[in-house]
């Protein structure tokens, strides 16, 4: 026999791979895990893969954006004239496609289009511009919010239904115009007065069959700088269609440039507009267009005129009364001085704007101060209803406001990175007013002694006969004038259902009478549900997502402050 080779011997315990030598056990035991892991890895992600996911999904939407899609319904539910194909509110259709063109010669051709009041189809120029301007103001502010809740197009949709109108109601090509439209429609019923119109009558919109007038007016300033606002804060809002902004922005101009040289209210010695939306002054629409304005176009003499003091002190910035701080159709004041205290927050232009602005900063915290219940400027109902009317009826429409501005506000404090106010010498943080917009804002969604939400179609208790023509007779039912006096005066639930409309509210006892023919309580309104729209997005979503800081100053130039004058030379 023959021994075996010492060298073959150690070649079997080891393998060559040619630049190392390695032991064959460690070897096979290196490729076998190799190959073994592979095939693992390879089976888990096959299980992987063919497993179903479970994907994260968003949080639900909060109450406030809930609440958001609907209220913004309700002004689908307004429209006037020809509807466009997805409107989205099935009982609705086309309606007073005749408005205007009955005045041949005139410096319109047609009227047709805009929004219908409330629950009549007047339109008032007046509180539909102011709705118009708020949710454009919304819009600037919280352009995110709604792009998250998926209501950016809608809500631009809205507004531009109501500026295209507007560009109608007088010559919007012209540089000096000297009338413009006040008001589409009649409800004059005085005297016991039973001419057919749009109070007279209980019938739907589409079947409007009377005479429609136009009321025109040469001295508005009120009227024309707030439709001025409107245009001007719209065009913001479609800085991205270069065109129609400039178009925007040039009816502004001529809007404001009329209501500054035919000064007078529109109301005056207009019976309507007095009964319906009287106007108490022109002096805080000059402050609030005139802001608008400086944003719109970065013309400094829009901003050296709302900054003027006597302007200021006309329109009651330097003194309470019950009535102050609360932002209405009428007065626009609280809103001015926080939208010009926006100017200071965030670029200080300095002398010689800083001292008024000062003022209005000061007179904001004032405001925000008085919302709180520490304080007694208002009353409030045993349900936490501030009362900033004093008890008088439809309540809601000043409290959405009020949320709105508090919520606002304390957003550019934080985007200011201030993390609060004085109220006196007590320090307040951002937290407490938006603790107080949510207590209202909860309360009319149905945090209150009732337990019953104010907004048609939110919960599971609403308002059922809602102070509303077009809501209150079914829609394939046709009457004249008097025809639907029968479902009028009906106690049955409105066939219709007016989603997202929020009523006029409460009484100053927390009670509330779900009665169609009180429209103290049950009638919603344009410039309600706006500040209702404003409130509800400004609450909504993340709260990390804040305002939009930047795009209202997008037209506004670089600002170098002007050096103060030097002192008089002293004399001995």
């Amino acid at each position: 026999m023959y021994g075996r080779d010492p060298g073959e011997q150690k070649k079997k315990k080891y393998v060559d791979l040619g630049c190392i030598i390695v032991s064959r056990k460690i070897f096979i035991w290196t490729v076998g895990t190799l190959l073994v892991s592979a095939f693992l890895a390879g089976f888990i992600t096959l299980i992987v893969k063919t497993v179903p996911r479970h994907r994260h999904a968003h949080p639900p939407p909060d109450n406030y954006t809930l609440a958001l899609h609907k209220a913004l319904m309700f002004f689908n539910a307004q429209k006037s004239g020809k509807l466009p194909k997805h409107n989205n509110v099935s009982w609705r259709g086309s309606s007073c496609l005749d408005d205007g063109k009955s005045d041949p010669g005139l410096f319109y051709k047609d009227l047709v289009g805009g929004y219908y009041d409330a629950g009549d189809a007047i339109k008032f120029n007046f509180p539909q511009s102011f709705a118009m301007t708020m949710l454009s103001w919304s819009v600037i502010e919280y352009r995110k919010k709604y792009e998250d809740a998926g209501e950016l197009n809608h809500v631009k949709d809205i507004i531009k239904w109501g500026t295209d109108y507007f560009l109608k109601t007088f010559n919007n090509s012209a540089d000096m115009i000297n009338v413009a439209v006040a008001q589409v429609g009649s409800g004059d019923t005085s005297g016991g007065r039973a001419t057919p119109n749009d109070h007279y009558c209980w019938v739907r919109p589409e079947d409007i069959d009377y005479i429609r007038p136009v009321t025109i007016c040469s001295s508005c300033s009120d009227l024309a700088a707030e439709m001025a606002a409107a245009l001007a804060s719209a065009s913001i809002v479609f800085k991205e269609n270069k065109a129609y902004s400039q178009r925007l922005v040039h009816g502004a101009r001529t809007l404001f440039s009329f209501a500054r040289q035919q000064r007078g209210r529109y109301s005056s010695g207009n019976s309507e507009a007095a009964t319906f939306y009287n106007s108490t002054s022109y002096w805080d629409e000059f402050i609030w267009g005139g802001a608008w304005l400086y944003y719109a176009t970065g013309n400094s003499s829009y901003l050296q005129l709302a900054t003027t003091p006597g302007l200021a002190r006309h329109a009651g910035a330097f003194w309470g009364g019950p009535d102050y701080g609360v932002l209405s159709w009428d007065n626009k004041l609280a809103g001015a001085q926080v939208l010009l205290s926006r100017l200071r927050l965030f670029l200080s232009p300095g002398y010689p704007y800083e001292e008024i602005l000062r003022t209005f900063h000061n007179q904001t915290s004032i405001v925000m101060c008085s919302y709180l219940p520490v304080f007694t400027s208002f009353n409030r109902t045993k349900g936490g209803l501030i009362q900033l009317n004093h008890g008088r009826p439809q309540p809601l429409q000043y409290v959405v406001n009020a949320a709105f501005l508090a919520t606002l506000y304390s957003d550019y404090l934080e985007a200011a990175d201030t993390p609060g106010w004085y109220c006196g010498p007590k320090f307040y943080s951002t937290e407490v007013l938006r603790d107080f917009a949510k207590t209202q804002i909860d309360y009319i969604l149905g945090k209150n002694p009732r337990k019953m939400s104010y907004i048609v179609g939110f919960g599971n208790r609403y308002p059922k006969h809602v102070h509303h023509r077009a809501a209150s007779i079914p829609e394939n039912k046709k009457y004249k004038c008097k025809g639907g006096w029968n479902w009028r005066d009906s106690s049955k639930p409105n066939p219709n259902t007016l989603v997202g409309a929020m009523v006029a509210g409460p009484d100053k006892h927390d009670g509330f009478h779900d009665v169609r023919m009180n429209y103290n309580y049950t009638e919603p309104t344009l410039a309600g549900n706006a500040g209702l729209v404003a409130a509800l997005v400004a609450l909504s979503g993340d709260r990390t997502t804040g305002i939009d800081k930047n795009t209202i100053f997008s037209s506004v130039p670089p600002m170098f402050p002007t050096p103060p004058p030097p002192p008089a030379p002293w004399k001995p």
